[in-house]
């Protein structure tokens, strides 16, 4: 599954409908405003891009996400994966071991999760 990457201005508007929705359009453009200065047509440009991405919907001007900030996230990583490592987290970890001195803790936590997943 293909995952549309949101844009600076998409990812900012997002987070602010996670966080408050379901939220009326006429306050988000408010709050918009006041948290980025934004006039109203940005606004509605930028909630109107992440609505026909499937990201986000607009209903009786009520906007609602469609997927979770989880979500999104995860089919983000996914597609990162697949498209820079073949999809095999293995060849990312190591790439990124390579790159990046991991802490005892991290390491301890990384065990923890995949013991948690390999049943």
């Amino acid at each position: 599954m293909v995952t549309y990457i949101m844009t600076e201005a998409e990812s900012l508007l997002a987070e602010l409908i996670w966080e408050k929705e379901p939220v009326r359009s006429g306050e988000l453009v408010k709050m918009a405003a006041q948290r980025f200065g934004w006039k109203k047509s940005t606004t509605y440009t930028v909630l109107r891009k992440i609505c026909e991405n499937d990201i986000f919907q607009n209903q009786a001007a009520v906007v609602t996400a469609k997927i979770s900030k989880e979500e999104y996230t995860g089919r983000k990583g996914e597609q990162y994966l697949q498209e820079n490592h073949n999809g095999s987290l293995p060849n990312f970890v190591a790439a990124f071991l390579k790159r990046k001195k991991v802490s005892k803790d991290d390491i301890e936590e990384l065990v923890t999760l995949i013991e948690d997943y390999k049943d």
